[in-house]
């Protein structure tokens, strides 16, 4: 799917979600929740082509693949943390968007502590010992 045919799908689901607010709230909201899901599916050949990308730039640059893996997990989490964000919050769950911003915010930082302690080591190395 290229990116007018997404649009066109968001633009559609927006006008079929205004229409169909005022018959059927429940309904409505799944129209809007099908198309979330939808263009994610349609977008995950586009992620992965990217993903390919920077496992095949970090192979030439000779770099770990651990923080490689990191990275693309740093990536996804945040994607899917505000995929479930934007869903929740057309649900009108604004305080259970942002739990799951906060949730999606730790687990990087999680997944991100090997990365700044490898930044650290390599500070601390050029720095001359007193």
């Amino acid at each position: 799917m290229d990116i007018l045919q997404i649009v066109m799908l968001g633009l559609v689901a927006s006008l079929l979600y205004i229409i169909l607010k005022n018959v059927n709230q429940t309904f409505a909201f799944f129209v809007i929740l099908i198309t979330g899901i939808v263009i994610f599916l349609s977008i995950i050949q586009q992620i992965n082509h990217i993903f390919q990308l920077i496992q095949s730039l970090g192979a030439k640059a000779q770099v770990d693949g651990m923080y490689l893996e990191t990275i693309l997990k740093i990536i996804g989490i945040a994607y899917i943390a505000e995929l479930g964000a934007s869903i929740t919050k057309d649900a009108g769950l604004t305080s259970v968007a942002n739990k799951i911003e906060l949730a999606g915010k730790l687990f990087i930082l999680l997944l991100a502590i090997p990365i700044i302690t490898a930044v650290i080591e390599a500070i601390l190395q050029f720095i001359p010992s007193a």
